[in-house]
């Protein structure tokens, strides 16, 4: 059997065994879908994502290619999805012709009835046709690398836009109809001091986003940024956290609520997508470098978009949607690992022993706990790599 297919297909069950479909991660639920497009014109210093330069024949190839993935996963799949994401790169510079041709192709496999479709764009193109095509399209969420609303920063970080250009972008996206909106800022960056932070998230507030993802920069392998590491002006491990713990704040107080480690959002505005991955919820991942989890198997595509075109299979990389990895993504997120949740997938309550762990580190202002579960606050976000397996690996 080609092994696309098999890992398309549901696990094989034992004659005469109930499947218990309900036990299986998602259960049946509609999945998401992430389309990796790896197109840049041109390379972030800071950025270790997989992207090379755009040409129309390249782009071209890839639409056909994803165009005719969609119709072969969707056959092989038979559920629906509710989410679809444009990432990449810079999804934006297919234009709107290939962007609506991938929507359809996935609509006319996936149903995408009342599904949040997101396409990741940079701000400094000139983007309003673009905005109003995709619009009329389907397409209800943009995602814009904002990264900084200081001219200086945005320079450090390598970034081809101004901050003008960046409101004129958000302003174009308004006007196309676009009332989802998401903005990227980075923490930690170069010349950013606690002034410029409240800077550019008043700027998001004034421009009228409703989602904004603040990640604290890391300085990646393989980047330009890692090969000059000694030269950069970057702020210690103590300022860095306190850049994170200002962004936590001044972004609440704009009105912007944390709901996941690096995210937040207007009320009701959280990204339904990412949820998908946070709740260790299934998805499929199409195009380059993209990740899946399907069917309680996880599996990825080469870093090749030579691969990708040829037809290249996925490359298996086991079983997922167990307890630890639940925990583990659960806890990235600020209602935490709770009873309920834990109820729901796995038919029993969080195990005592970890409440009775995560109790440890409530003194010290790393969690809050209570009868149904736990969570980190955000100076426990800060160092939530080593408190997460503290805690799950507690005897």
């Amino acid at each position: 059997m080609n092994r696309r297919l098999s890992l398309y297909a549901r696990p094989a069950v034992p004659p005469g065994a109930d499947p218990q479909p309900d036990k299986i991660p998602g259960g049946g639920k509609p999945i998401g879908l992430y389309l990796h497009v790896p197109f840049c014109d041109g390379k972030c210093p800071y950025c270790d994502f997989y992207s090379i330069r755009a040409t129309e024949e390249r782009m071209e190839e890839y639409t056909n290619r994803m165009v005719e993935q969609l119709g072969y996963a969707a056959k092989r799949i038979k559920r629906p999805a509710d989410t679809l994401y444009f990432g990449g790169g810079t999804p934006s510079l297919l234009g709107e012709k290939r962007i609506i041709r991938i929507v359809e192709a996935a609509r006319q496999g996936f149903g995408l009835e009342h599904a949040e479709i997101t396409v990741e764009a940079n701000p400094g193109e000139e983007l309003s046709g673009l905005f109003r095509e995709i619009r009329a399209a389907g397409v209800n969420r943009l995602s814009l690398g904002l990264q900084s609303a200081e001219d200086g920063e945005l320079r450090l970080l390598g970034r081809r836009h101004t901050a003008q250009q960046a409101a004129r972008c958000i302003g174009a996206a308004q006007k196309a109809g676009f009332e989802n909106l998401s903005l990227d800022l980075m923490l930690a960056i170069q010349g950013q001091t606690e002034k410029s932070l409240r800077r550019s998230v008043e700027f998001c507030a004034r421009a009228g986003a409703q989602h904004v993802s603040a990640y604290l920069l890391q300085v990646e392998p393989g980047t330009a940024y890692y090969k000059r590491k000694e030269t950069l002006d970057l702020p210690d491990e103590e300022k860095a956290a306190a850049l994170y713990l200002l962004a936590c704040k001044e972004l609440e107080e704009n009105g912007f609520f944390q709901y996941e480690i690096s995210n937040f959002a207007r009320t009701g505005f959280e990204s339904r997508h990412n949820l998908k991955y946070w709740h260790d919820e299934e998805y499929l991942g199409l195009g380059p470098a993209a990740h899946s989890f399907l069917n309680g198997k996880r599996f990825s595509w080469g870093k090749s978009i030579g691969a990708f075109q040829r037809g290249d299979p996925p490359v298996p990389e086991g079983d997922g949607g167990g307890f630890e990895e639940f925990a583990m993504l659960a806890l990235r997120l600020t209602e935490g690992l709770t009873d309920a949740r834990c109820l729901e997938r796995f038919g029993q309550p969080v195990p005592r022993r970890l409440k009775d762990a995560a109790r440890l580190y409530e003194r010290g202002g790393l969690t809050v706990c209570g009868a149904d579960g736990f969570r980190f606050t955000p100076k426990g976000f800060l160092v939530s790599d080593c408190l997460t397996a503290e805690i799950l690996y507690a005897r």
